[in-house]
């Protein structure tokens, strides 16, 4: 009897070393992850990230590396923070983490709005997003519209000519401009004459923009958030903002469905026309993508979202970058003076000819990247950053505003430098990993071509028509150049300057 336990103990010891290897090998195996900083039972890491998560990823990313992995709640999330990492990322492992998580919290409220943003990858996403591409954001639709942003522009500049005795809230006016522009783009109209106001609009659209960008409890603890998101009012709060801006949508649609044709005051077709030529042909076909107006509220809505406010903070940022350097805004200005001669406002079509003022757009997003941390993306594949291993399930994101200022890819990097960008090819469309302000990949923003149209016009019609300087004893030091919270990173104080007018402009 002891001879067979003996004999059975010989024969079942190398079976046991061999799995004991097994196990070993797979648990060295799932511990390869990144690093990261430590974290508490339950929160992880959300008590360190604070109101602006961009900047302290951002000194946590110098001790623990450009791939970094943290526990937002009980979700595994892995930082990206260097132009190398988002390449590896955006380019080779693309497919593999396009995806959207699940969001319980923003991304699932009013049916489905903003899910071309926010919807995992798929057919359905596949098909939204070409109809964006190829549809509403080609370079000939965007050079459709271009009556109505030099329309817009120039009530932009005859609004500060009115009010140059006295101090310009440029937040407030960039805020306007945009919103005009996109509703014309979008209603063939602008918010005015829809008979929503401006100023109600701007409040809806900062409560949004400020919700979105919310902590969501829900998103980051699974089966209980919710509660949390119902006791603190966050979920019933933007409910109501997405209502507000269902009611305008569907009265919008509803007056072009009502008319059948555009106005005869407009030139060109807007969005909604095309949306709902789309529609039609869509549901006269069987099969396939099918395509309803719930549809093209969430196509308007993520077109407002995310045209609107991250449009105004960029050219806000831009203005108050050039404040702040004298140099480089009297050298923008002289290029295009000399570009325009004695005409009373810039046109488009002569923006291609003022490369310095390219350089300043580029080095804004640069330093101030709309979005600081893209959306987050969810892997669908395991596979390996850095020789770090991602597996399914696991969100990452890229912080761009943490690339802009690598000093190993940019010299004295919080510096505002335009003149970095002469003979470089580095762009911000997505194919530049050391410059992402707009993400890269497949979930790259679609809508490039029309923010930067805005941007440019609006830009180089202010430095063309005005001087400009600070109001009273202010100093450029005084200037509060504070982000604050949200989806889009916005200054949080606005930027109030004097402008004096231009000869060729004041006495026309």
């Amino acid at each position: 009897m002891a001879s067979l336990w003996l004999l059975s103990l010989l024969l079942l010891f190398p079976l046991c070393l061999f799995f004991l290897k097994k196990k070993l090998q797979v648990k060295t195996h799932t511990k390869n992850h990144p690093p990261g900083p430590p974290c508490l039972p339950i929160i992880g890491n959300l008590h360190q990230l604070g109101v602006l998560p961009h900047q302290p990823l951002w000194q946590y990313s110098k001790k623990y590396g450009p791939v970094m992995l943290v526990k937002l709640g009980r979700v595994p999330t892995v930082i990206i923070s260097s132009s190398e990492a988002a390449k590896e990322l955006l380019k080779t492992h693309d497919l593999s983490s396009c995806s959207r998580p699940l969001l319980t919290g923003a991304g699932k409220l009013s049916y489905s709005y903003l899910d071309i943003a926010f919807t995992p990858y798929g057919d359905y996403w596949r098909d939204m997003r070409k109809l964006c591409v190829l549809e509403l954001f080609s370079i000939k639709r965007v050079q459709s519209f271009k009556f109505a942003r030099e329309e817009e522009v120039s009530l932009l500049i005859d609004s500060v000519l009115k009010s140059s005795s006295s101090p310009v809230d440029l937040s407030e006016k960039a805020m306007t401009l945009t919103a005009n522009i996109i509703c014309r783009v979008a209603f063939g109209k602008s918010f005015q004459e829809r008979g929503f106001g401006h100023e109600r609009f701007q409040e809806v659209i900062r409560e949004a923009v400020a919700l979105l960008g919310s902590f969501y409890a829900a998103d980051y603890f699974p089966y209980v958030g919710w509660i949390v998101d119902r006791i603190t009012g966050l979920h019933a709060r933007l409910e109501r903002s997405f209502q507000e801006f269902d009611t305008f949508y569907q009265k919008v649609i509803d007056d072009h469905i009502q008319k059948g044709t555009r106005d005869e005051t407009q030139q060109e077709e807007d969005i909604i026309d095309v949306l709902l030529e789309l529609e039609k042909s869509h549901r006269e076909r069987s099969g396939g993508f099918q395509f309803s107006k719930d549809n093209i509220k969430a196509i308007l809505m993520n077109i407002f979202l995310a045209g609107v406010h991250s449009t105004a903070t960029t050219l806000v940022w831009a203005m108050s970058e050039l404040i702040r350097n004298p140099r480089v805004i009297e050298k923008a200005q002289t290029e295009i003076r000399n570009c325009i001669g004695d005409k009373r406002k810039v046109c488009e079509s002569k923006i291609e000819k003022f490369e310095y003022l390219k350089l300043i757009l580029k080095e804004t997003l640069r330093l101030h990247p709309p979005g600081p941390l893209v959306v987050p993306r969810e892997t669908m594949t395991q596979f390996s950053i850095n020789g770090y291993d991602v597996h399914p399930k696991t969100r990452i994101q890229v912080n761009v505003w943490a690339i802009g200022r690598d000093p190993t890819k940019w010299r004295n990097p919080e510096e505002f430098y335009p003149e970095r960008f002469i003979d470089s090819s580095v762009d911000y469309r997505g194919m530049h990993y050391e410059l992402l302000p707009f993400g890269g990949g497949r979930r790259g923003c679609p809508g490039i071509s029309m923010g930067i149209a805005i941007v440019e016009l609006a830009l180089a019609n202010l430095l063309f028509c005005f001087n400009w300087r600070l109001p009273c004893n202010m100093k450029m030091e005084d200037i509060n150049m504070e982000e604050a919270p949200g989806l889009a990173i916005y200054k949080k104080e606005p930027l109030l300057l004097m402008p004096t007018a231009y000869q060729h402009v004041s006495r026309d």
